[in-house]
């Protein structure tokens, strides 16, 4: 892989309740553990981080795969729901659910835009094999 970017980020202080701050300064959040995990959940924490960043990059290459079908997408959205729970092996593992709404389309064509996505996208990449991603179409 040629890397054309890298983004580059700092946690400090004590992990999930600490900070983290991105090398340019466009992101610098408190961190909190989640009232669900027994924290304050007064901040942010990584499972929130991670949809974000997962939301953006599938609805980008979502929009990339429908500019070369030549197909419109109308006002569609991504969102990201990332649960975390213990993984049977002394750890924790993740699970991600992406809802895609493509209210332009037909549901076929939708999920058939939203397959390809996720083929491409370079989270789906990385986390494939790794974690449980299911990738729902809704009509809007």
């Amino acid at each position: 892989m040629k890397t054309v970017y890298t983004a580059e980020a700092l946690a400090t202080g004590g992990g999930r309740d600490g900070r983290t701050q991105t090398a340019d300064g466009s992101i610098s959040l408190d961190l909190a553990v989640p009232k669900e995990m027994g924290g304050t959940g007064n901040g942010a924490n990584p499972e929130q981080l991670f949809a974000a960043g997962y939301a953006a990059c599938f609805h980008s290459a979502l929009q990339m795969v429908a500019r070369q079908a030549k197909k419109d997408l109308g006002e569609s959205s991504v969102g990201a729901r990332v649960g975390i729970g213990p993984n049977g092996a002394g750890g924790f593992g993740l699970e991600v659910t992406l809802e895609v709404v493509v209210p332009a389309l037909p549901q076929d064509e939708a999920q058939e835009l939203a397959d390809q996505a996720h083929q491409v996208c370079p989270y789906s990449n990385a986390t494939r094999g790794n974690i449980d991603v299911t990738v729902d179409v809704v009509q809007d």
